[in-house]
């Protein structure tokens, strides 16, 4: 498709990057992405999607706009208190870009309807806050064998990683990293423990970056590497990580065969 007079306009400072082009923008606006949480994460990283020509964003996220969010989810403002947050976020969007189609998905990720999901898109980003939503959204990038751009924050910290497993080489998957969840009692939110909220907007941005470079197929990616940051000594550091042969799910004897595995855990 040839790009109109607008969106010539408009994605000028991408078309004029040499790795971009007008070909890497027509790419984008052909492009599905699903951004699971629409929260502190999820706000800047589908803001700047959008803004990119993404074009089609889908996001899913069951919870409400709540006065606290506003510290840092700023895809949501005051007026939106009470409001679904995909309803919040596809009105931020249509700000930013009209071009852009939203499907919201008012719902929680389960292992039910996980793979209905994801399987209408090509790429899947993870903002959520919980383990468990995480290793589900792992294993199921898995099994549809779709890129996982992963961001996670905390207090002062941040992590962003991409998995690729069911691409042949050194790809790991989350649980090459983390083979299990962490028992409940252990893991922490940003509700319980707190988080600096233009944290956010860095780790988000950041993943933006990354699924821009993911969907484009340009620069170095982040699979089979940790990028941490630590926003209180503002270091930035590179951890390599590869796929663990006894893995459960990517591993040589995988025990994990499917998304059956996550019945019941979900709730």
């Amino acid at each position: 498709m040839a790009l109109t007079d607008d969106q010539l306009d408009r994605y000028a400072r991408h078309i004029i990057l040499r790795e971009v082009g007008g070909s890497g923008q027509q790419r984008l606006l052909r492009s599905k992405v699903l951004v699971v949480g629409a929260g502190g994460l999820g706000s800047p990283l589908l803001l700047y999607l959008a803004a990119a020509g993404v074009g089609t964003l889908g996001v899913i996220d069951d919870d409400r706009v709540d006065l606290s969010n506003l510290q840092r989810q700023i895809a949501h403002g005051t007026a939106d208190i009470g409001r679904p947050k995909v309803e919040s976020a596809a009105a931020a969007i249509a700000r930013i870009n009209p071009d852009v189609t939203v499907i919201p998905h008012d719902q929680r990720l389960t292992a039910e309807n996980a793979a209905d999901i994801i399987g209408q898109y090509d790429l899947v980003a993870d903002g959520t806050d919980n383990f468990q939503t995480r290793f589900l959204l792992n294993d199921a990038c898995y099994f549809l064998k779709k890129p996982l751009v992963s961001g996670a924050i905390l207090q002062f910290d941040g992590q962003i990683s991409t998995f690729k497993a069911h691409e042949a080489g050194d790809n790991p998957c989350y649980r090459c990293l983390f083979p299990t969840p962490p028992p409940a009692d252990v893991a922490q939110t940003c509700g319980e423990a707190g988080v600096l909220g233009a944290l956010a907007g860095v780790i988000g941005s950041m993943q933006g970056v990354e699924v821009l470079k993911e969907l484009l197929g340009i620069g170095a990616g982040l699979s089979g590497r940790l990028l941490l940051y630590d926003a209180l000594s503002a270091e930035v550091r590179t951890i390599k990580v590869h796929r663990e042969p006894g893995c459960p799910l990517c591993g040589e004897n995988p025990t994990l065969t499917g998304l059956s595995a996550h019945q019941g855990v979900m709730k």
